[in-house]
């Protein structure tokens, strides 16, 4: 261990181990929707978290968006009391009064050109000496069928050239299906160029999800292993104990695939599927996320039998009743909207050939989970005696939430004389390791943007790309024939074609 510790010791002073400096200068952010739900539930809290830690300093200024009728000192307000809801234990008085000090806001329609005319003058005088701020953010934290405006009037106004020139932020659901997502992003790129545009997915802002990258790349001694040869499957879960919420209109129109499959899951599969990169700047990871996507294989026309789209019934969760989703508010009775989807992927490359990926989320499940299973392949002989029949193969787990951890599952000997093997994991749990409380993914995502780094952000070959692995199943399950909904209960595993699915295969799913 000392030895360890000395040779680790080495290579600090070698390396310097320099802290990332994750500071920004001066900036201006505008946000379209800035009295909204995503505003007030993350995006004012993530930035006051940025100014709370000294990321941000005191020369910044932040302009909400939006129909209601507020002033500045009303915004502000706002801002205050969204802090402090969703922040209780970060929220410190005298330091939220200095950070919304600098918010303002501006009340309009969004089709209104004299809203970005003023915008323009706001920002023009942010910056010291009467010159115009040169960092600017535009963070459209608005419904899908506001985007087309917001755009067109952003082109008009000034804000995508010259000295006003900003960087747009652009949340999900990229588009409803691949024609629509393409119209949307020529409709970007008539005003502002690729290196300009953040897709933002926030998945892609948790450490663990981060950490694959780091996790592979960083550990040689993973990837003589990441391969058809040693890994039998791979499980990627997105479960969710709560339903659909105030969201209705939105999933009557969306469904699970659109909100969840076609963006965080599919950035999960290319994470764990891509080969090493030759760099580590934004364009050569997402070079290699485009990749590992082209090489998924098309779905059949019809969808197959490798495809199980669910929807909730009523049922009972954490002991509580919970109503189904045709009961929920905003839906159709009569509703189809699948809120469960899983499948089984595989990858036409030399790395993945025959190794099955199966990807399934839901809502109202028996557990709230995300997570990355690979599973190795069985030791081919069994040589301890009739006791090991039952060997679990090893396996890696990188849980992504609820709690942020890593896990190796290995076979040891059992104490004693016996020889009796026990499946034990080898546990890094973030918490626990670093001492550090889970952060909010858009406080890392915000700086990036900032900063101008991409890494994190969708490219528009990926959207493109992602979308043509999932119109096919959204076509097998609107044109085939009505499924019996609901068909599963809500706390429940899932449908029980999803767990035939695995078991047809002689594989079974990680429990929730």
């Amino acid at each position: 261990m000392n030895e360890h510790m000395e040779i680790k010791g080495r290579l600090a002073k070698l390396c310097g181990e320099p802290e990332d400096d994750l500071s920004l200068g001066r900036f201006s952010m505008a946000i379209f929707g800035g009295a909204g739900d995503l505003a007030q539930r993350k995006l004012l809290p993530a930035l006051y978290l940025l100014y709370l830690k000294g990321r941000i300093g005191g020369d910044f200024t932040l302009v909400g968006l939006g129909h209601p009728q507020l002033t500045d000192g009303t915004y502000r307000e706002l801002a205050a009391k969204a802090i402090k809801e969703f922040l209780p234990g970060s929220f410190d008085e005298k330091k939220c009064g200095e950070f919304v000090s600098h918010l303002g806001y501006l009340s309009g329609d969004m089709n209104d050109a004299e809203l970005y005319a003023a915008l323009s003058r706001k920002l023009s005088g942010c910056a010291g000496g009467g010159g115009a701020a040169t960092n600017i953010v535009l963070y459209l934290a608005v419904p899908p069928d506001v985007l087309e405006a917001i755009i067109l009037n952003l082109g008009r106004s000034g804000l995508c050239a010259g000295a006003l020139a900003g960087k747009i932020i652009v949340e999900k659901p990229f588009g409803a299906d691949r024609d629509s997502a393409a119209r949307l992003n020529a409709l970007l790129r008539s005003s502002f160029s690729e290196d300009r545009i953040y897709r933002i997915d926030h998945y892609l802002g948790k450490d663990t999800v981060q950490n694959m990258l780091y996790f592979r790349f960083g550990n040689s001694i993973f990837e003589p292993l990441w391969n058809r040869r040693y890994i039998d499957h791979v499980q990627i879960t997105v479960a969710e104990e709560i339903g659909i919420e105030h969201r209705g209109r939105f999933y009557e129109q969306a469904g699970v695939v659109r909100d969840i499959i076609q963006n965080h899951m599919m950035q999960l599969l290319a994470l764990t599927a891509m080969e090493p990169p030759v760099g580590f700047d934004a364009d050569r990871i997402r070079d290699e996320k485009v990749k590992v996507l082209r090489t998924v294989r098309p779905a059949p026309p019809d969808g197959g039998p490798s495809a199980v789209f669910g929807q909730y019934g009523p049922g009972a969760v954490g002991g509580a009743q919970a109503k189904g989703y045709r009961q929920e508010d905003r839906v159709s009775p009569a509703s189809d909207s699948p809120t469960y989807f899983c499948g089984k992927f595989f990858l036409d490359s030399w790395r993945w050939s025959g190794v099955p990926f199966y990807l399934r989320s839901g809502k109202r499940l028996a557990g709230r989970r995300t997570s990355v299973y690979v599973q190795f392949k069985a030791a081919p002989l069994q040589i301890f005696g009739g006791s090991c029949e039952a060997l679990e193969p090893n396996a890696l787990l990188f849980d992504i939430q609820p709690r942020e951890k890593i896990s190796l599952l290995l076979n040891v000997k059992q104490p004693g004389v016996s020889r009796r093997l026990s499946s034990v994991d080898m546990e890094l749990d973030y918490e626990d390791s670093f001492g550090a409380r889970r952060h909010s993914p858009y406080e890392r995502l915000l700086i990036d943007c900032v900063r101008g780094d991409l890494t994190l952000f969708a490219r528009e070959d990926e959207i493109d790309t992602t979308w043509g692995i999932v119109d096919p199943l959204i076509r097998a399950w609107r044109d085939g024939p009505g499924p019996a909904f609901p068909n599963y209960a809500a706390g429940s595993q899932g449908p029980a074609e999803a767990a035939l699915l695995m078991e047809r295969d002689g594989r079974r799913w990680l429990d929730l």
